[in-house]
């Protein structure tokens, strides 16, 4: 066979890998008369109608041998879309860095010991991280994945979150479990082509959308909490990891004994571009069960628009057990499509 022969071939071979792969991959909105309601949970009628898409996650933290595997559903109804996500994860982990009364009587705040900066696996949170390739404006996003916005160590442990040129833009659905979760929202950020620098952009390409505020963590005071809830439970008797500004109170540290666990962060719910995503969380039985819901179309430059339901639209898929970074993903590129 030809030179010339050999590389048609090599050619259809390859087109023919990339087309089974988009059509095994690909995620279709069932269209619904009666959106999903988020009580419910997966067991609402909505998404009976909806086709499961069901992918492999790799090389993530805490996962048995790194790895889980996610089930996929989508439905749109009236003006809004709306994503079903279950996965498999032994764990419910919201015990990110709590303060820790220690026998003597000192606080401490619990930190993973092999955390070499912005890397805790141990106490931290579960998370799940959706991102869309806005306009298709990433070059290679949707015939390699979300990969190609990953770049390893430049000064991190697990590398940054970037697009290689000005004008590439993701929007990331970033799901945080003790913080935004609580809330019902989804972190609403957007990717551009910021490189690290330690001090004036420690977290690359990766930002909030305009709108907040972020949640805050809170640092010890003459060597104890600075505030605790209102209701004086410990965090790990009853209490919550996290703490609403209706229920800070002053800390009181009469309430606790040794062993006694207290939250670390105020969370607070977004506003403006930020909280444009609506969320449902639940954990039962070792799965994990994740609804969003969003406009089709926003008035955000910061946000994928689903304006042409005859397009096809490039995401990424990645969840964390109980990790800060280092979060299990899918390889494959994953696409979305509408039923007329």
């Amino acid at each position: 066979m030809s030179r010339k022969n050999l590389a048609v071939t090599a050619a259809f071979a390859a087109l023919s890998l990339a087309t089974s792969a988009f059509a095994a991959d690909t995620l279709v909105a069932a269209k619904v008369a009666a959106p999903p309601n988020a009580s419910r949970g997966a067991a609402d009628p909505a998404w009976a109608k909806a086709k499961p898409v069901k992918v492999a996650l790799i090389g993530g933290a805490n996962f048995k041998d790194g790895a889980t595997a996610a089930v996929l559903k989508a439905v749109y109804s009236g003006d809004t879309f709306y994503m079903l996500v279950q996965y498999d994860d032994p764990t419910e982990s919201v015990r990110r860095s709590p303060y820790q009364k220690q026998a003597d009587g000192t606080w401490k705040m619990v930190t993973d010991p092999d955390d070499a900066g912005g890397d805790n696996n141990k106490f931290y949170e579960d998370k799940l991280g959706i991102i869309w390739n806005i306009n298709d404006s990433i070059k290679g996003f949707n015939e390699q994945g979300c990969a190609v916005a990953c770049h390893t160590g430049e000064g991190k442990p697990f590398g940054n979150k970037y697009t290689e040129k000005a004008g590439e833009h993701a929007d990331m659905w970033h799901m945080k479990g003790s913080r935004n979760g609580v809330w019902g929202q989804v972190d609403d950020q957007y990717v551009d082509n910021t490189r690290y620098d330690k001090d004036k952009s420690p977290n690359a390409g990766r930002k909030g959308d305009p709108g907040g505020p972020d949640y805050k963590a809170f640092g010890p005071v003459n060597g104890k909490p600075e505030f605790m809830n209102k209701d004086g439970k410990a965090a790990n008797k009853g209490g919550t990891y996290w703490l609403k500004a209706s229920d800070k109170a002053p800390f009181d540290d009469s309430k606790f004994v040794p062993g006694d666990e207290v939250a670390s962060i105020i969370v607070a719910p977004y506003t403006g571009d930020r909280g444009a995503i609506s969320s449902g969380m639940k954990w039962v039985d070792g799965k994990w069960t994740f609804e969003f819901s969003r406009k089709l179309t926003t008035p955000s430059k910061y946000d994928v628009q689903f304006s042409d339901l005859g397009r096809t639209y490039g995401f990424g898929l990645a969840v964390y057990d109980n990790a800060q970074v280092r979060h299990a993903y899918v390889q494959e590129p994953m696409h979305l499509t509408f039923q007329k």
